[in-house]
């Protein structure tokens, strides 16, 4: 381990999926005469002793290395590898990987928020019940990959989900209803590009919520598309506030999906954690 040193982290499940992201990283770290050690399986003991933290794959990947390395104080930058991309997307849009290694060269630094849900961190985003049920749902047809793959899950829900009973209580106030979506964001974008939460923000201190009420098929299947395009927050069966902490329970266990990783539950507490990590971007 060395400080000059930057940790390049790869999922060791999708190593050979991303040998052409690392070729081309490994390229511009060793034209700009740039240390780093290559890790996948496994991953080092400690992190914080490197310069930089660069990791390659999807959500799940930043989310399990967040939950290894609790106490990440280095820089991190994540390139897109995986399933579902949008906490990267987020931060370089369509920056291709040799040219997100370029400007990670010289980009700055930003403290960017994260969430804990019960006893685990998240960063992009959770959702509890539907996207839960459309996370277990992907995990068969994985292989497909993206925002298709995802697409496929969601439709799959669309037809057979029914609404659970969702208690959320925040800021002194109770909201007790069935519904189809719940959804806490902390940056605007979930599952390969959905804008759940178009206005959201990863450095503004606060989660955006976003519930759906319940909808018969028809109207399911005609605003999936709006929701996509981040067009459905004034919509009269769509509820939207912001929170710093919020407890949501079911009288049932749910799925509920962290960064596209699933848990399962009766009762969440979750809270923002303002600047917990610092990126480059």
């Amino acid at each position: 381990m060395d400080k000059k040193m930057i940790a390049l982290l790869v999922n060791p499940l999708a190593l050979q999926k991303v040998k052409k992201i690392l070729a081309e990283i490994s390229q511009v770290l060793t034209v700009n005469a740039i240390q780093y050690e290559l890790y996948h399986d496994p991953w080092p003991i400690e992190i914080n002793g490197f310069k930089e933290l660069w990791i390659i794959g999807g959500d799940g990947t930043l989310n399990y290395c967040l939950n290894k390395y609790r106490d990440i104080s280095i820089p991190i930058a994540i390139f897109k590898g995986g399933t579902g991309n949008d906490f990267a997307n987020t931060l370089y849009g369509d920056l291709t990987p040799l040219k997100q290694a370029e400007y990670l060269l010289s980009a700055s630094t930003h403290q960017v928020d994260a969430g804990m849900c019960n006893t685990e961190l998240f960063i992009n985003g959770a959702g509890i019940g539907f996207d839960g049920e459309v996370v277990r749902s992907i995990k068969s047809i994985r292989w497909i990959g993206g925002h298709f793959g995802y697409m496929l899950a969601v439709l799959k829900q669309v037809l057979f989900y029914k609404e659970k009973r969702f208690k959320i209580e925040y800021d002194q106030q109770v909201i007790d209803d069935k519904f189809l979506l719940c959804v806490i964001c902390n940056s605007s974008s979930m599952g390969g590009g959905f804008k759940v939460a178009p206005g959201s923000r990863i450095d503004d201190g606060v989660l955006d919520v976003v519930l759906c009420r319940k909808l018969g098929l028809l109207k399911r299947l005609r605003y999936l598309p709006v929701i996509e395009k981040g067009r459905h927050l004034n919509l009269e069966f769509i509820r939207h506030f912001k929170a710093v902490k919020l407890r949501i329970s079911c009288n049932q266990e749910v799925f509920i999906q962290l960064d596209g990783e699933l848990r399962s539950g009766k009762s969440f507490d979750i809270t923002v954690m303002h600047k917990r990590y610092i990126f480059k971007f």
